[in-house]
């Protein structure tokens, strides 16, 4: 029997993340502040998150917004983070580590994947950063990780739909190609049936704020067949 596809929702506080269960989401990814594309969250908003979910709780571990490129000071503030977080029992990590050329951090990530064991690790948008698309996902699984997020390089999922059916044969289930950035119940149809992964990514918000609709989940979840 093939499964349906999953919806992971991208949530910037409690309330989206309660929404994300009720209506469907399969996953949270909990982050903090959204006009930066998500940050390390509080650690008492994710202790309160554990409380509250029956379904699985990814944190962002990203020390600012800006770029992917993070000093020592910021890497050991990242590894510190994950060490605090299995204490928790999440059940598992977001992050990403560029090197100045924007190309794969391969030893920055491989430390964190490895510290993050035996939770999962799903790389962030800095994917859409990188200049070479298929070397950095075979550097990307020579790390570790389960997962890539993508909007398949482009602004938006639309713009990148080839890249991301090309990413997902390239991966060929060696890891998930996960679509995200821009996709809502409007597109991730087409976007289904072209990629046809098995992960999707959304904030499900659709009016300017910092919340998750409810409409908007249950959409995303029913389209997912």
């Amino acid at each position: 029997m093939v499964q349906n596809p999953l919806l992971e929702i991208a949530c910037f506080n409690l309330e989206s993340a309660l929404i994300a269960q009720e209506n469907g989401a399969d996953r949270v990814e909990l982050c903090a502040e959204i006009e930066v594309g998500g940050t390390t969250p509080n650690f008492e908003i994710v202790k309160q998150a554990l409380e509250k979910l029956n379904i699985d709780l990814y944190v962002m571990i990203r020390p600012r917004g800006g770029n992917f490129v993070y000093s020592e000071e910021e890497f050991e503030q990242m590894q510190s983070d994950i060490l605090a977080l299995k204490e928790l029992n999440v059940n598992g990590f977001v992050f990403g580590i560029l090197k100045e050329d924007n190309s794969i951090n391969f030893e920055q990530n491989k430390t964190l994947v490895n510290l993050a064991k035996p939770f999962p690790c799903t790389f962030h948008r800095a994917f859409d950063e990188v200049e070479d698309s298929f070397l950095a996902l075979e550097q990307l699984i020579d790390c570790g990780f389960k997962t890539i997020l993508t909007s398949g390089q482009a602004q938006n999922v639309t713009e990148g739909m080839n890249r991301l059916t090309e990413l997902v044969s390239k991966a060929n289930d060696r890891i998930t190609i996960m679509p995200g950035g821009g996709l809502r119940s409007a597109n991730i149809e087409v976007i289904q049936q072209n990629a046809k992964a098995i992960f999707y990514h959304s904030s499900a918000i659709t009016d300017g704020s910092e919340t998750a609709s409810a409409t908007e989940v249950q959409a995303l979840k029913s389209k997912l067949q």
